[in-house]
């Protein structure tokens, strides 16, 4: 497995992961029908840096890292995550979530926060606080899951040390 910044032409791979990610509803608060252009800014325009994850040259997931907040609120930083649906299982996403603490350290954050992670996510809530987040706010009935309808959002946040 090699992680890697982003580079020009790989949004069309990253495009299909966000898409069936995006679409089936269950994980991200984006609208279902978000389209291309608006995918490639809000995961390569947007934030600070754009990262995939790929073997033999395939991109089998990608992440970003931004600014969680402006001003005095500006040491922490967000992330969101992506595995293609044919590569989970396979502990990408602790890869990339351990590259993103480096990375959060190499930029200077101080901390890093996941805003809106649905309750029915338990995998996410699971590996997240195995990496170390405390889960520090639960927003009810925040999101709009398409099968269970009004379910809780969980913010989970990690002082950053040596990742």
């Amino acid at each position: 497995m090699n992680i890697r910044e982003v580079i020009d032409g790989d949004f069309d791979d990253i495009w299909p992961i966000f898409h069936a990610i995006v679409n089936k509803g269950d994980t991200y608060a984006y609208p279902r029908d978000t389209n291309k252009e608006q995918a490639q800014n809000l995961w390569l325009e947007m934030p600070l840096a754009t990262f995939v994850v790929e073997k033999n040259g395939v991109i089998l997931g990608t992440y970003f890292i931004k600014t969680n907040q402006t001003g005095a609120g500006d040491h922490v930083c967000n992330c969101g995550y992506m595995v293609a649906p044919a590569a989970q299982g396979q502990g990408l996403a602790t890869l990339m979530c351990q590259h993103s603490q480096r990375q959060a350290l190499e930029l200077g954050f101080k901390a890093m926060q996941f805003n809106f992670v649905a309750a029915s996510n338990t995998g996410a809530l699971k590996l997240w606080q195995k990496l170390g987040f405390a889960t520090v706010g639960c927003l009810p009935k925040a999101f709009l899951h398409p099968q269970l309808g009004y379910i809780d959002a969980m913010v989970m946040y990690k002082w950053l040390t040596s990742c």
